[in-house]
């Protein structure tokens, strides 16, 4: 979730930007590409299962809010049946909504279109992406259930596609709507401000137009992401190892200011 997740609205950079990564980016959405382990969930017996979750989640499907540990941005799922192709589930931390997500499934049954908005920055922010089934579900389970692999990220607002960066020989800026981090080139570790989910920063210079980010939750290493600038310097392209979830996300930015 963070993935596509993690993509967010910036403050300006830096007036006088003169390094490569100095500016205001801006998240191209045909150029989203996910590869990896899919998402895989079920809906049977009155139980909703998210097997691919880390940890995994099973708690009863009947829209109210069930207690869930382990999950650094929420503590409650509630999950809802809304008709025989359609279910919604909205996260919490602390009775504050996190996600809010809805899943249809197309009549054929092959595909998944799913809305997301994402509360846990400092604007929502939104985006509607298409998913492909690659599994089945149980046997009289839900027409949502099954596994299925992101194929199309059909829209998302600003929120979930700016971001600015700045870089001195020294250290990394970022900054993306309300959250932000300032980290060193030494190994250790910096926090992101304004992220509820505490997630720390290591970056690593591999040279003016390249860094390497790892990023750790809840002691454990979540994401290992590169940023490489093109030699024209007019964009950015993003791949992001999503360890915890199994999958690889990959995506172009392009420089707006």
């Amino acid at each position: 979730m963070r993935l596509i997740t993690a993509a967010v609205l910036l403050m300006p950079a830096a007036a006088l930007a003169s390094g490569a990564f100095d500016g205001t980016w801006k998240g191209r959405i045909d150029s989203l590409k996910v590869t990896g382990k899919p998402s895989s969930f079920a809906i049977a017996d009155g139980m909703y299962t998210c097997s691919s979750c880390d940890p995994e989640i099973k708690v009863k499907a009947d829209g109210t809010d069930q207690p869930v540990t382990g999950h650094a941005y929420y503590d409650t799922v509630a999950v809802k049946v809304v008709d025989s192709k359609s279910v919604e589930r909205i996260y919490k931390e602390k009775g504050k909504v996190a996600y809010k997500n809805t899943a249809t499934v197309s009549a054929d049954g092959s595909k998944l279109n799913t809305k997301t908005t994402d509360y846990t920055a400092a604007k929502p922010a939104e985006f509607a992406l298409t998913l492909t089934r690659v599994a089945a579900g149980p046997a009289g389970g839900h027409a949502t259930s099954g596994s299925w692999q992101a194929e199309t990220l059909n829209s998302a607002n600003e929120a979930a596609t700016v971001v600015a960066y700045e870089m001195t020989p020294e250290h990394f800026v970022m900054r993306a709507n309300g959250q932000s981090y300032d980290a060193k080139f030494d190994g250790k570790e910096y926090p992101i401000t304004g992220d509820p989910g505490h997630t720390l920063v290591t970056l690593r210079k591999i040279d003016a137009n390249t860094v390497e980010e790892i990023d750790h939750r809840m002691g454990k290493v979540t994401d290992e992401i590169r940023l490489a600038v093109a030699p024209d310097g007019k964009t950015i392209h993003v791949t992001d190892k999503d360890i915890q979830n199994g999958q690889t996300v990959s995506y172009t930015l392009d420089k707006q200011l």
